[in-house]
């Protein structure tokens, strides 16, 4: 899995590409974060106004909007999508 982040003026547009087998893992995670229920070791869902998630065969896209005078920050972004990654990758190996 390999990702990239961009900022936005409403906050942040995620691609996630090289997902291979790992799709449905993957958006299950991301489904958690927006019922509000992350897992991740960070607050930043706590920011959210909105995560939309959308598929491709082998990508995602996340489009994160933060709420009204909040940043959400792009390193605890960046370290969730790591421990994410991380965490499918040993729950498969299971």
């Amino acid at each position: 899995m390999k990702y990239n982040i961009d900022e936005n003026e409403h906050g942040l547009d995620i691609s996630v590409d090289n997902i291979k087998d790992k799709k449905k893992e993957l958006l299950q995670a991301f489904q958690e974060c927006q019922e509000g229920h992350c897992s991740c070791p960070t607050e930043e869902f706590k920011k959210l106004e909105s995560l939309h998630v959308e598929q491709a065969d082998d990508a995602i896209k996340i489009h994160i909007k933060s709420r009204k005078e909040v940043k959400i920050d792009k390193a605890e972004i960046n370290r969730c999508l790591d421990y994410t990654a991380e965490r499918i990758e040993k729950n498969t190996k299971e």
